[in-house]
């Protein structure tokens, strides 16, 4: 019973991960049909542009998906490696030692660029160009985080993605971040 009960666990893990590679997968796919920085005046002269409008509100949804993603994957990884998870911040801080993170101040610097996207409802187009350049700028310590997680996973855990089906593309997007196991 207790074997079945962990099979699953690891099973969810594995889910978990192919999960963020996807995330990042879309996500980077989203982001590649923008010239970066966004300009405010470009946005602007462009507001009845649908499949602009539609690609930032895709970049939205993506960006929120994946650190959600990896949240769930990191307090899940934390548990299978018997650490304590009763609190993210703990978890934060078990995932900047082990090297997955940068540092936990970035990751709730994107956690708050994130959730300003899912309530604020902004008009400035300058504004709306900042907080996407924001986002673009935060993406790659999410990919990096992805990357170092997923690694994590294998080399620790020894659990994997339940799929390689997005796994050329992750490794291609990830790639300059590589393992930093701390």
């Amino acid at each position: 019973m207790s074997r079945d009960l962990l099979e699953a666990e690891r099973k969810h893990l594995s889910n978990l991960l192919e999960a963020i590679q996807r995330c990042v997968f879309f996500l980077h796919e989203s982001e590649s049909k923008h010239l970066w920085p966004i300009d405010g005046a470009q946005l602007a002269g462009r507001k009845k542009d649908v499949a602009l409008f539609e690609s930032l509100a895709a970049i939205n949804e993506r960006f929120a998906k994946l650190q959600d993603t990896l949240a769930a994957a990191m307090r899940h990884s934390a548990l299978l490696m018997g650490e304590p998870t009763d609190s993210f911040l703990r978890v934060l801080a078990l995932f900047e030692k082990l090297g997955v993170i940068d540092s936990t101040s970035d990751w709730q610097r994107s956690r708050a660029a994130r959730n300003l996207a899912a309530h604020d409802y902004e008009t400035d187009y300058d504004d709306i160009a900042e907080h996407f350049n924001a986002l673009h700028e935060l993406t790659a310590m999410l990919y990096a985080a992805a990357r170092r997680l997923t690694d994590t996973c294998s080399q620790t855990l020894q659990i994997q993605p339940v799929s390689a089906d997005f796994s050329t593309e992750f490794a291609r997007i990830t790639a300059q971040w590589g393992t930093r196991i701390g």
